[in-house]
């Protein structure tokens, strides 16, 4: 027998590239959910706020338009904080990290690091229509202040786009140990 969904949401349209610093659009969109659908929600840390983190392009698709290599081409990666989720966002930004998904579809993107499970979503009357996300922390109940919340995911972005320092390929662990590392990893920047 084969197992079907029993609802699949249609393919959004192709994603526009973003060609600017996408962290103001994010924050509007979350400070919106914020106080129209989660401020009242029981597992909200009342000590974090909505904030941006570390946007940054990158999966450069290798030449610009003058056949140079340029830093102002790739897709947009960053941190979103917010009182019930800390999480990484994938954007669409002209580069070779994104790909058009149905909501709710989980693919795979490959980081320095290795290979990150992201969600897509798509709001056709949102400021940021399309976007994928990466929940690192959720909920983020164990982080007692705006600043932890703040070293944790700018240390995940770090970690996500320099991976480790470079390793001997012998002392790499197989798929599932990393896995578990990159989790272990992630838990060092939690502090209460």
């Amino acid at each position: 027998m084969i197992r079907r969904r029993a609802f699949e949401a249609a393919q959004p349209p192709p994603a526009r590239p973003i060609d600017e610093d996408p962290a103001r659009r994010v924050e509007a969109k979350y400070l919106r959910l914020w106080t129209t659908s989660m401020r009242d929600l029981p597992f909200v840390n009342p000590a974090l706020s909505v904030e941006a983190i570390g946007f940054r392009r990158h999966g450069s698709t290798g030449e610009s338009l003058a056949g140079t290599t340029s830093s102002a081409t790739g897709d947009w990666i960053g941190a979103v904080i917010t009182p019930w989720v800390i999480g990484l966002l994938l954007l669409p930004g002209g580069g070779s990290l994104w790909s058009d998904r149905r909501p709710g579809d989980r693919c795979h993107v490959t980081f320095p690091i290795g290979p990150i499970e992201f969600i897509a979503d798509y709001e056709p009357d949102a400021d940021l229509p399309a976007y994928q996300y990466c929940p690192l922390f959720a909920p983020p109940s164990r982080f007692a202040s705006q600043i932890a919340a703040q070293a944790a995911a700018t240390a995940a972005l770090d970690a996500l786009l320099k991976g480790g320092a470079s390793e001997d390929p012998a002392s790499i662990p197989a798929a599932g140990q990393r896995e578990s590392s990159r989790r272990a990893f992630l838990r060092r920047f939690v502090k209460t």
